[in-house]
């Protein structure tokens, strides 16, 4: 397992920091867990999460390997973006309270300008979910949002 923590790995917060552990990474793959506690963002009143929280539980992942890359390489963690999704399946409705999930993202696509794209499972008792996420990291995230944001205003 992987010692960093995640708040020093996520540009997440509280609450919103979903996964529970980097369990391994490498050059193109991560491998994280999360168990299904109650009283979360998500939760529905039996305590359960939908099943499409499984994507942010993914992208989570997915930053946490940018992060991961990022503390290894002795870079500060940069700001990230899901763009979009592909091919989510699941076979659950949603992950029972107590189900400890498995997260497994495997960079298939990464470009000079941020562009990836990431295959991502995640597996739990009697739960199979996949995806194809697709993420950009700007090289200067800062300045990105700052140009947006001058943008929107003068629209």
């Amino acid at each position: 397992m992987i010692d960093w923590p995640l708040a020093e790995l996520l540009p997440h917060a509280g609450d919103m920091i979903l996964i529970d552990h980097v369990l391994a990474f490498d050059e193109e793959t991560i491998h994280t867990r999360v168990t299904v506690r109650p009283g979360g963002l998500f939760n529905r009143a039996d305590g359960s999460l939908p099943a499409w929280v499984g994507v942010e539980l993914m992208a989570q992942s997915v930053a946490a390997y940018a992060g991961c890359r990022a503390r290894q390489a002795g870079n500060p963690v940069a700001l990230g973006f899901l763009l979009g999704t592909r091919k989510f399946e699941c076979n659950v409705e949603h992950f029972p309270l107590g189900a400890e999930l498995q997260i497994h993202a495997v960079r298939s696509l990464e470009d000079d300008n941020g562009m990836g794209v990431f295959e991502c499972h995640l597996t739990g008792p009697q739960i199979h979910a996949t995806a194809r996420l697709n993420v950009f990291r700007p090289p200067q995230a800062e300045n990105y949002l700052a140009q947006a944001s001058q943008e929107a205003r003068h629209d």
